[in-house]
């Protein structure tokens, strides 16, 4: 979900600003960069950028100051792991904010609900299936496709109610009424796309899926 910058005081504003900037220095510095030099990676990498600008300008205005969209930054992050994910998502940002007129302001408040939190807890839960499930190809595809993408939506969007109560533009009750009632609605679909698109990469592309490898989730199963 996508807020108005123009809701929220210039204090907060500038405090998520500096964890933005951090946060895509950090994520530079760790971006593997030399995969971009294999045969068809930049092109699989400027690809997934021109495909989140896509996706994110097909959004519905769900109250002033909260604009609706699905993410896809979960089959992205499985595609690329974290730093490279944070460095598309946030070109792509960027580029839709442009776009539509945001300005800085709405893309820090945008930046934490669309891409720091979604990416980050789809990195976690990468981690945490494979630690705890077996290795295996449909756990991946259900596991850190359709249910990490559901449960990443649950919570950016949760997460943005709370930011717009904290903003005074809406009360917790009303967005309680009005807004979180549709979360099954809104965000079953977003479980959907990222664990269709991870089950064709990995079965077409799996080379351009980092977190697959076919010893790993089915040679032997």
């Amino acid at each position: 979900m996508e807020l108005d910058g123009g809701l929220f005081s210039a204090t907060l504003l500038w405090w998520l600003a500096g964890l933005c900037v951090v946060v895509v220095l950090y994520a530079l510095r760790l971006a593997p960069w030399r995969r971009l030099t294999k045969k068809g990676q930049l092109h699989v990498f400027l690809g997934a950028v021109v495909a989140l600008i896509a996706l994110w300008h097909m959004r519905g205005q769900l109250q002033p100051g909260l604009s609706f969209h699905l993410l896809g930054v979960t089959a992205i992050t499985l595609m690329f792991g974290w730093s490279m994910a944070i460095i598309i998502a946030s070109l792509a940002l960027f580029a839709v904010s442009l776009n539509a007129g945001y300005g800085w302001q709405g893309y820090v408040v945008s930046f934490l609900t669309v891409v720091l939190v979604p990416i980050t807890l789809s990195q976690c839960s990468l981690v945490l299936v494979r630690s705890w499930l077996p290795r295996h190809f449909f756990v991946y595809v259900l596991g850190n496709g359709f249910f990490t993408a559901w449960l990443v939506g649950y919570a950016g969007g949760y997460l943005a109610m709370r930011l717009l109560a904290y903003s005074g533009a809406y009360s917790l009750a009303e967005l309680q009424m009005t807004i979180m009632p549709f979360f099954p609605l809104m965000f079953f679909p977003e479980a959907l796309v990222n664990g269709w698109i991870i089950t064709l990469m990995v079965v077409f592309f799996p080379a351009w899926v980092h977190s697959f490898s076919d010893e790993q989730y089915i040679h032997g199963k």
